[in-house]
């Protein structure tokens, strides 16, 4: 399975241990297929939802403890058995793809949040079980860092979002800015826009550093990837900051040679 859709943060990298390598490929590899059924390709609404629905009788079929044959499904099964993985975060996830093919807009951040709840928080609490981690308030923070990953997310794929007819910038916030849908179709990148970017720049890396307190206390191999991950969130931040916030003709990513520099960093991260 190819990581070019999440070229901004290491996925089952070598800094997760041998044995939970599977599950972690498992687990990307039904996330990445099934968000591709939502996202990619030109098939029509109702044939993205039956695909998803698919994926959740695949699940039903896990749940029961009964034979699945898509290979993607025999690989999430022994994880699910191995690890005794929750599928409730998984319908979580095709929940929120799902809505990603009939929802195209959000009122306000209070909508814009619910979404990120289903559609990143999951991975963080299955990877948080993996690790066999559950306090209250390691869930917490792991809700905080995925929220501002996919958030992140969203602010650096505006120009690509627009194309595909989205718009996850909260309405209220892009009315209360002065910007409007025309000045994102024209890319026009004026005071207003900098000014409604920076404040998603702002609550992104607020919540990014509420969460980075789990990256310092989770030990070994597993913090350093979560404080990769952190690190890489925040270059990102800063890299839109960089251009201007002009992420319609500079759209900010991650190369090579900036993992060094971030590695550098995670391991320096401090209380």
């Amino acid at each position: 399975m190819p990581v070019d859709h999440y070229e901004n943060f290491p996925v089952a990298s070598l800094l997760v241990p041998a044995r939970l390598r599977p599950a972690v490929e498992a687990l990307y590899g039904f996330a990445r297929s099934a968000d591709d059924i939502a996202d990619e390709g030109d098939l029509p609404a109702d044939e993205r939802l039956a695909g998803l629905d698919r994926y959740r009788a695949q699940l039903d079929a896990i749940d029961a403890d009964t034979a699945v044959r898509d290979p993607v499904f025999t690989r999430l099964q022994s994880a699910v058995r191995t690890h005794a993985l929750p599928t409730a975060p998984m319908r979580d996830l095709l929940d929120a793809f799902s809505q990603d093919v009939v929802k195209t807009r959000y009122a306000d951040f209070a909508e814009l949040g619910d979404y990120c709840r289903r559609s990143a928080n999951p991975v963080g609490r299955l990877m948080l079980h993996l690790f066999e981690v559950d306090d209250v308030e390691s869930l917490r923070q792991s809700d905080a860092i995925c929220t501002s990953l996919q958030l992140i997310n969203f602010w650096q794929d505006v120009a690509i979002d627009w194309a595909k007819g989205r718009v996850y910038l909260p309405q209220d916030e892009v009315a209360h800015h002065g910007v409007t849908e025309q000045k994102i179709a024209e890319a026009r990148v004026d005071e207003a826009w900098r000014a409604l970017m920076q404040f998603q720049v702002d609550r992104a890396r607020k919540l990014l550093l509420e969460g980075a307190p789990l990256a310092l206390r989770l030990r070994g191999r597993f913090g350093l990837e979560l404080r990769l991950v952190v690190q890489g969130g925040l270059a990102i931040l800063d890299a839109i900051e960089a251009v201007g916030h002009d992420v319609f003709r500079f759209r900010p990513t991650l190369k090579k040679t900036d993992w060094l520099r971030l590695g550098w960093r995670a391991l320096r991260m401090k209380r």
